[in-house]
């Protein structure tokens, strides 16, 4: 599937990062302003390496953007790439969609076939031996 010019690869990266409570707890802090990786860090009860770990995968994905401040990182959520994920979920979406509508349409269509095959079947075969008529 290709999203607004994203390889399959781009957005399992995309996906990868969105599966995480953590890196999606990172993202809505940052959609608000930028927060410092240290400041993230406090709000997690894992180490300052964990949280920068979390937040690098988040900067890989596309999801948020860092630029240095002094001696500080600071992070921001970057707004069309968590709008890109959701185009992805609406080009899937309209895909399964699809395909539920096609297989609704083939069984609607075999019911009605079958239906009219058993109302006028009429069936005047002869019974098999221990079968009743």
């Amino acid at each position: 599937m290709v999203v607004d010019g994203l390889t399959d690869e781009a957005v399992d990266r995309l996906f990868h990062a969105l599966a995480d409570a953590t890196r999606r707890d990172i993202l809505r802090r940052c959609v608000r302003g930028e927060l410092s990786v240290s400041r993230l860090a406090e709000a997690y009860p894992m180490s300052f390496a964990a949280v920068q770990k979390h937040v690098t995968v988040l900067e890989r994905a596309g999801l948020v953007t860092k630029r240095r401040r002094g001696r500080e990182r600071l992070v921001r959520t970057d707004p069309d790439a968590v709008d890109r994920a959701r185009q992805a979920l609406d080009e899937l979406e309209t895909a399964w969609r699809s395909r539920v509508d096609r297989m609704s349409g083939l069984l609607a269509d075999d019911a009605g076939s079958d239906a009219g095959t058993a109302a006028g079947s009429g069936d005047d075969r002869e019974p098999t031996e221990g079968q009743d008529r």
